[in-house]
């Protein structure tokens, strides 16, 4: 019987960081010609993988400016049940991209995924201080705005400009060096990662019965006490009511480690949910 081609969704159309992070991961997972199905949104990305629309989603989880990329950590911890398979830290080079008719003058508009936008505020303020910015659902997106009206300009990659016939204006405008997203494969759920690796991590996700006094040092302790480094700790909001957080937690360590084990049991006996996003190697 022939093997099933992998399928592997992604934040659409073509030519977005999402789309290089997922060819990426098909080279990781030797499936070079593995299917790649664009998706309107990282939520869309995670119902294709539970659906069983494609075998793997990759979302972007954070970038080094911007910080955590809150829509794929709220579907992790509320609407998914979807498991991290792998990470891949992509570096980012954003271009500004225009129509081959337009002119630098006749920019009126600069329109990109919001966190491209973000990471290129020094840039927007100094060369275009006067101009609009508008949002759009990704990077790609925003070239094929641009390629429709020369009076826009867009944010996003070289491979972007080139896939879509835009002239790249000027590169490299993050406001940083060291621009940097980090990706995760993700599959469904009860799937183990297919790659391997000398070194794992484990991501968590942690739910307080109530928000109280020494909560916090309770779940760092139980780690301490069983040897278990955290790599990663930050909190988000329940969305149950104001001042009411949960937290999301990288460890080092497979989730089947003993030592790993027991600190997460210790925990589901004090918490109201120890949720496993996933345990994956991180080289």
């Amino acid at each position: 019987m022939t093997e099933e081609r992998a399928s592997i969704a992604y934040l659409g159309p073509e030519g977005t960081y999402c789309n290089e992070a997922a060819l990426v991961f098909a080279d990781k997972l030797g499936a070079p010609d593995a299917e790649l199905l664009p998706c309107v949104s990282f939520t869309e990305v995670f119902e294709f993988v539970e659906r069983g629309k494609s075998t793997f989603g990759v979302v972007a989880t954070e970038n080094a400016l911007e910080g955590p990329v809150t829509a794929t950590l709220d579907n992790f911890a509320f609407n998914s049940s979807a498991q991290i398979l792998g990470v891949h830290v992509l570096d980012i080079h954003h271009c500004l991209i225009t129509h081959p008719e337009a002119t630098r003058d006749g920019i009126l508009t600069i329109v990109s995924h919001v966190q491209a936008l973000g990471q290129c505020r020094r840039f927007i303020t100094r060369e275009f201080p006067s101009i609009a910015t508008v949002p759009v659902a990704s990077t790609a997106e925003s070239v094929k705005a641009a390629m429709a009206d020369p009076t826009c300009a867009a944010i996003a990659t070289r491979f972007a400009a080139d896939l879509y016939g835009g002239i790249v204006i000027d590169d490299d405008i993050e406001d940083r060096l060291g621009n940097q997203t980090s990706f995760a494969l993700i599959g469904r759920q009860g799937a183990s990662s297919p790659l391997v690796g000398t070194r794992y991590k484990t991501s968590i996700a942690l739910f307080m019965q109530q928000d109280r006094a020494g909560t916090l040092n309770m779940i760092l302790s139980e780690f301490a006490y069983a040897g278990v480094n955290i790599t990663m700790i930050q909190s988000r909001p329940t969305k149950q009511a104001l001042g009411d957080y949960m937290f999301f937690l990288d460890l080092e360590g497979r989730a089947d480690d003993p030592a790993l084990q027991t600190a997460l049991n210790c925990l589901r006996l004090k918490l109201r949910e120890v949720k496993v996003l996933g345990t994956y190697p991180v080289d």
